[in-house]
């Protein structure tokens, strides 16, 4: 037997709280207490308790669920934008760390991704291995990049697509994801579409190659490195040499930003698990 477990289900089970439906950080927390105290559940434990475990679980499944189908219906309604507001106030004060939370498991749900169909090669050479942005760094993107109607954000390794999502349905702006995994892009553009994004586009293309003369500001969670890296920051230096644009980046690739003498930081100093923001245009240097 396990009274850990046990005194922690009589919890759950008077606890007012995590039905609620905004709930879903404490949801979360219960989860994860639920789950650690299962783990050390005796071999020989009774039935019913690991049954309660299990439907307790299975209830807070299900209210994240219907949540998360309510804030779809939102995005598709056109409420994104008070949307991130809200997420923004219930988020850390600072973004640091690349880790994920449960903002990140809420998003999903919320986007509701579907898996690739087709099959997704290994990671090219100078490629990096796909992993979304964690969920709180977009949020905190967003709301400092202030987005208007006439820019463009052009995700480089858009991956599922969170990125361009998001900036299609929390604001004004156009987001647009270049990617070489076809797999990858099927599924945003089946996302985009289900959730009525018109302003989120996806494209099946190398970087080095890709039209990016739309984009206003450019997003690169270390998708690539070495002389792929250069090429793609030689493209970008090019149309800075014509027009302003910003970049932001996540990841080992800020510290090559960081060192391109056509670029400037718009803080004076970065932070390596914060998403830096850079500067270019035909008055700066460079």
């Amino acid at each position: 037997m396990s009274p850990t477990l046990r005194s922690l289900l009589d919890q759950f089970d008077t606890d007012p709280s995590w039905p609620s439906p905004p709930r879903w950080r404490e949801r979360a927390q219960w989860q994860e207490r639920i789950e650690r105290a299962s783990l050390g559940l005796a071999a020989d434990a009774a039935e019913l308790l690991r049954a309660r475990a299990d439907a307790a679980q299975a209830r807070l499944d299900a209210a994240d669920a219907q949540w998360a189908a309510t804030l779809r219906a939102r995005i598709a309604a056109g409420e994104g934008a008070r949307l991130l507001r809200e997420w923004l106030r219930e988020s850390p004060p600072h973004a640091d760390g690349e880790g994920y939370d449960p903002l990140d498991a809420l998003l999903g749900a919320v986007l509701d991704l579907a898996e690739p169909e087709g099959e997704v090669a290994a990671p090219a050479p100078q490629t990096v291995f796909y992993q979304p942005t964690p969920a709180r760094h977009l949020l905190d993107l967003l709301a400092r990049l202030e987005l208007g109607a006439d820019d463009v954000l052009i995700d480089l390794g858009s991956g599922l697509g969170h990125v361009p999502l998001l900036v299609a349905a929390c604001t004004p702006a156009r987001g647009l994801g270049i990617e070489h995994e076809a797999a990858y892009v099927d599924s945003a553009r089946l996302c985009a579409r289900a959730l009525g994004l018109r302003r989120a586009d996806f494209v099946h293309a190398d970087a080095r190659a890709a039209d990016l003369s739309a984009g206003t500001v450019f997003y690169l969670y270390t998708p690539f490195t070495g002389d792929l890296l250069a090429q793609v920051l030689e493209r970008l230096r090019a149309l800075a040499a014509r027009r302003a644009i910003r970049i932001a980046s996540l990841g080992p690739c800020t510290q090559t930003l960081a060192t391109q003498p056509w670029l400037r930081a718009s803080q004076p100093s970065w932070a390596a698990d914060r998403i830096a923001l850079f500067a270019a245009g035909p008055s700066l240097p460079g």
